[in-house]
């Protein structure tokens, strides 16, 4: 069976997945998704922080832990979905590639409610551990990539203008009508990355 990854561009609440493989070292689409990290999509269960910001510090964390679980089952069920699609059209899912932020460490839960940029920072941290968390439970080797450098170290990695790439971006999701977004384009360069460079098991690779 041929090696597949699967890529995410981490939102509020969903995030966008894009299975890949290698043909000739060339990246071939197998499934393109939206997946939900919340049951309910509203911005109450989006925005856990700023929700959370409006509550007692007890219930607030309560509220947080809750959507973190949840967040972490979800994104372990569409792993688990989009991998058994793929061993049925004998594909082996291997790797998990993920956009990160700057990769900075948050403070206490305090600190964070008491400053309104980290609760922007932390509820998008938290989709993003979820994915991790998954990606990880799957044991699928990880790849991370810093999403602000990922055009510029992505084009120097694969040895091609940061235009090139983005016109090789689009025409792989011209099969798959729309969305074909810079979400899904960006999940699939993470996946790409993540079977070219070949993450450790377990380990927290960035492009290089």
């Amino acid at each position: 069976m041929k090696s597949a990854a699967v890529g995410f561009r981490a939102h509020s609440g969903w995030a966008a997945l894009v299975a890949v493989c290698l043909e000739k070292d060339e990246p071939v689409v197998l499934s393109r998704q939206r997946v939900h990290l919340v049951k309910t999509f509203n911005y109450s269960f989006r925005q856990p922080y700023h929700t959370a910001e409006k509550m007692p510090l007890a219930n607030g964390r309560k509220f947080i832990s809750q959507v973190r679980a949840e967040a972490g089952r979800l994104a372990y069920r569409a792993i688990r979905a989009v991998r058994t699609t793929l061993d049925e059209a004998q594909y082996r899912l291997s790797h998990f590639g993920l956009l990160v932020a700057s990769g900075r460490a948050l403070p206490n839960l305090e600190k964070i409610l008491a400053a309104h940029t980290l609760i922007h920072t932390a509820d998008g941290e938290l989709f993003r551990e979820a994915l991790s968390f998954a990606g990880r439970k799957h044991g699928l080797k990880e790849f991370h990539a810093r999403e602000k450098d990922l055009l510029g170290r992505s084009a120097e990695a694969l040895r091609v203008s940061e235009g090139a790439l983005l016109r090789r971006l689009t025409e792989l999701g011209r099969g798959f009508g729309p969305p074909w977004s810079q979400d899904e384009k960006f999940a699939t360069l993470a996946a790409w990355l993540a079977l070219r460079e070949g993450g450790a098991q377990g380990s927290r690779r960035k492009v290089v």
